[in-house]
């Protein structure tokens, strides 16, 4: 009987779930579009800083707590470090380096990250088939993010390892998109794996606001470092 009042009442659930989706695609899309007209940290820090104040803005208006102790701010401004700076910083730079749909790919694949460490962390139960389905993820995601001319030596034999191979390979690597996607997804799911500890300290809201003041105040100091052209 509860299902079905609920079903009553909420009939636009389905779309409400869907929508989060739908939304982060679509964010993909708008952040590429955007790209040529300006620099990926600086875009990161626009996308980031705003909403943070807007999120704070919220909170207040309906009476959350303001984070209180060091304890709490020390757990809001790693969150905000790790979740905000490092994630929308290698979002933004991958994404300068790769599709939108295939970056979007990438940054889902955080799902199998937070599964591991809430293994490792909270001793949560995956069975069989999770490790199953861990296990092709894992692999696809592989496929997806190493560089071509790795999986086809690996597939000839053809990989002869010495230090310049190596820094060279590592070179190819690290200028990525694909990888940097990666590094953005595992700084997502480490930060959704922090969420757990910062809420022990703070209001969730709150948290999240800060966290994304705090995150986006690098990334324009980055971008004033390291980029010369911000809006062009």
């Amino acid at each position: 009987m509860q299902l079905k009042f609920t079903e009553s009442k909420l009939p636009a659930m389905p779309v409400l779930l869907i929508a989060p989706f739908f939304l982060w695609g679509t964010a993909m899309v708008a952040m590429k579009g955007t790209i040529p007209h300006t620099t990926p940290l600086f875009m990161a820090g626009i996308r980031l800083l705003p909403a943070g104040f807007m999120v704070l803005v919220a909170s207040l208006s309906t009476g959350r707590l303001f984070p209180k102790g060091w304890v709490a701010w020390l757990w809001i401004s790693l969150f905000g470090l790790v979740d905000g700076t490092l994630f929308q910083g290698f979002l933004a730079e991958g994404l300068a380096r790769t599709g939108a749909g295939l970056g979007s790919v990438m940054i889902d694949s955080q799902p199998l990250a937070v599964a591991l460490m809430s293994r490792i962390l909270f001793a949560e139960q995956i069975g069989l088939w999770g490790w199953l389905g861990l296990g092709f993820g894992v692999a696809g995601i592989s496929l997806l993010g190493l560089p071509q001319d790795w999986i086809f030596r690996l597939l000839h034999g053809d990989i002869q390892i010495t230090s310049e191979v190596g820094t060279n390979l590592l070179g190819q690597l690290f200028q990525s998109g694909e990888w940097l996607m990666l590094m953005a997804a595992l700084s997502m799911a480490i930060g959704t794996v922090m969420v757990r500890y910062v809420c022990r300290h703070a209001d969730p809201v709150a948290a999240t606001g800060w966290h994304m003041i705090i995150g986006g105040i690098p990334l324009f100091a980055g971008s004033a470092l390291w980029e010369s052209r911000a809006v062009g």
